[in-house]
């Protein structure tokens, strides 16, 4: 065998020696849940992590355990990264709106117009990566409508494929725009969850300036800056402040 094939083999072995580890944990992780062992539960999945598996499941499920031992920023956290991977999924959804509801703070969103709505409802029917997977079909369907055009006898036919071409060039060019514009308000939104039972947000970062507002456990802040080991954060209410990094963990740091 030569070494090429040698190297091949023995990354497809690593990758399914892994997938077939972590389906093992992920099995005992179960059986521990439905013992009531959340604990041990919790140090399963979190091995299922640290083996490089990031899926929406693991997330729930370790959301699920933190919930049943009532710590509530931990639960949010991993209900919120599930979120992330499973959009308007309805079992994580429900999950996340009970652990909410034991939050201590009631944080409303700032109002939006009805065309930031209408925009905000339009971009986000699809992700940015389906956004951009329905632009490549679109211009593959145009491609071949132009050459039904250019092959085709008939006035009435050629029309027809002409006009399609049309719709099928413009509705690629959208979905190019739509995912540039949804990738640009991904990357823009950094949100976290807040760890600690309560800290203190201040005006400026350092210690000595004022405290312009308590937050505390689960509540979800979005991470606008850093300043040495503080971070600028904003409510969604419009609320701003700094609070020392080590009170908050990033949701994207997958």
């Amino acid at each position: 065998m030569s070494i090429k094939k040698l190297s091949t083999f023995l990354c497809l072995f690593a990758f399914f020696f892994g997938v077939s580890q972590n389906n093992s944990v992920f099995e005992q992780a179960t059986e521990h849940y439905n013992k009531g062992e959340y604990s041990k539960a919790i140090e399963n999945y979190e091995q299922i992590l640290k083996n490089g598996e990031h899926s929406a499941e693991v997330y729930f499920n370790l959301g699920n355990c933190h919930y049943k031992l009532n710590a509530i920023g931990p639960s949010i956290y991993y209900y919120e990264k599930a979120l992330l991977l499973k959009p308007n999924d309805g079992e994580i959804l429900n999950n996340l709106g009970y652990a909410q509801n034991m939050r201590l703070d009631a944080v409303e969103e700032m109002p939006k117009t009805e065309i930031a709505q209408l925009y905000g409802n339009f971009v986000n029917i699809l992700s940015f990566d389906q956004w951009a997977y329905l632009a490549v079909l679109l211009v593959i369907l145009f491609v071949l409508a132009y050459l039904a055009y250019f092959f085709l006898r008939f006035a009435s036919k050629k029309r027809i494929a002409f006009i399609a071409s049309i719709v099928f060039l413009s509705g690629g060019a959208l979905s190019v725009l739509l995912a540039y514009l949804q990738y640009q308000d991904f990357k823009n939104d950094n949100p976290a969850i807040i760890f600690s039972k309560e800290v203190k947000i201040n005006a400026e970062p350092n210690n000595n300036s004022e405290v312009v507002f308590m937050l505390h456990e689960g509540t979800k802040v979005n991470v606008l800056d850093q300043l040495n080991d503080w971070k600028k954060i904003r409510l969604a209410d419009g609320q701003t402040g700094w609070l020392p990094k080590n009170n908050l963990k990033l949701l994207k740091d997958f």
